[in-house]
């Protein structure tokens, strides 16, 4: 399988080079882990979904450190009938998950959530979740959706997504497991994802 991110990191400050290579210390110990090619509009990372999602979180929760404003955008996805399969993409997860009724995807979700480490970051995350390719695909969203109110990371529907918001570490754990847990094993699986950090603007 191939699983992957496009990434794109966005301080809202005048010396955004200093808030970018800040983040990028975030990276350091999932380089090896993962193959990463960046050019100027966005950076390209492959890998297994735990060091994927690591170093993206990481990434952003190392910038938002700075008190300017950051935002991030994310495309995630599993499954690409248009990509090869890469062996650094193994995910014991989705190896499991297709026999696995949903009601205990929710349940192991959740538990997921509890458990992601406190990274002392608060920041707002906004969704949508894709299930390609399955006449029951809005069994899998809806699924998802249920797990979402429950993940303690749940701020709000809005239109075409679903507002995050908490630590880091449980917002990211939450986007993995929506990533993981819901949609066919095999299929083709995305999110697009908008982060934000310190903004001026309530919510």
């Amino acid at each position: 399988m191939f699983i992957g991110a496009q990434v794109s990191l966005y301080p809202m400050v005048s010396d955004f080079v200093r808030v970018i290579l800040s983040g990028l210390k975030g990276i350091d110990p999932y380089r090896d882990q993962l193959r990463i090619e960046t050019d100027d509009v966005s950076t390209l990372m492959v890998g297994a979904p735990e060091p994927l999602f690591g170093a993206i979180r990481d990434l952003f929760a190392e910038a938002a450190r700075d008190p300017a404003h950051v935002a991030m955008h994310v495309t995630f996805s599993r499954g690409c009938p248009g990509e090869p399969d890469d062996p650094n993409c193994r995910c014991d997860v989705l190896a499991t998950a297709q026999d696995t009724p949903l009601a205990q995807r929710q349940q192991q979700a959740a538990e997921a959530v509890r458990a992601a480490p406190v990274l002392g970051v608060e920041i707002d995350v906004q969704f949508s979740l894709y299930v390609m390719g399955q006449d029951r695909h809005m069994d899998e969203i809806y699924g998802c959706i249920e797990f979402l109110k429950d993940s303690g990371t749940f701020l709000k529907s809005k239109n075409f997504c679903t507002r995050l918001h908490g630590d880091a570490g449980a917002v990211f754990e939450t986007v993995r497991q929506a990533f993981l847990r819901f949609g066919p094993a095999q299929g083709h699986v995305t999110i697009d994802l908008t982060a934000s950090a310190n903004s001026p603007t309530a919510r």
